[in-house]
């Protein structure tokens, strides 16, 4: 016996809330960490593990500085979050306006499709490489936490 269905037409877009669950579950977490590190200021010792690279050789990796910086973005000092770690506070930026991006999507239901050609994440990873050691020389002092 054989049974035939006839096709439906195809389905529509998610609900919005559907649509919206994933940029939002991942922001959730984000501002909850960000929330923490301005609350808990990491210039008082004690309340952070101390990066190892730092501790074991005395070399700035390229996150050191990041959870100053990450305070002092929270809390209104950009100055003090570009001194304490500069690409950490570009990688926020970059962050928003890649998730302000997905949200958009999600709303109008497209999917979202960001791709860099591996030209592009090799250059990101030379350029945290320089930025990791210029920050560790005497003349890139001003890149160090």
């Amino acid at each position: 016996m054989t049974s035939s269905v006839a096709p439906g037409p195809p389905p529509g877009p998610a609900p919005l809330a559907r649509r919206l669950a994933p940029p939002l579950a991942v922001l959730a977490p984000v501002v909850a960490a960000f929330a923490y590190v301005g609350a808990v200021d990491p210039n008082e010792p004690g309340h952070y593990p101390v990066c190892p690279l730092l501790s074991l050789t005395g070399l700035y990796c390229p996150g050191c500085g990041g959870l100053r910086s990450a305070h002092a973005f929270v809390t209104g000092d950009w100055a003090a979050a570009l001194g304490a770690n500069a690409v950490a506070v570009a990688g926020y930026l970059v962050f928003a306006v890649v998730w302000v991006i997905w949200l958009i999507h999600a709303v109008r239901a497209r999917p979202l499709r960001l791709s860099l050609a591996p030209a592009w994440w090799w250059s990101l990873g030379v350029a945290a490489l320089l930025f990791s050691v210029v920050r560790n020389l005497p003349f890139g002092s001003a890149l160090a936490p």
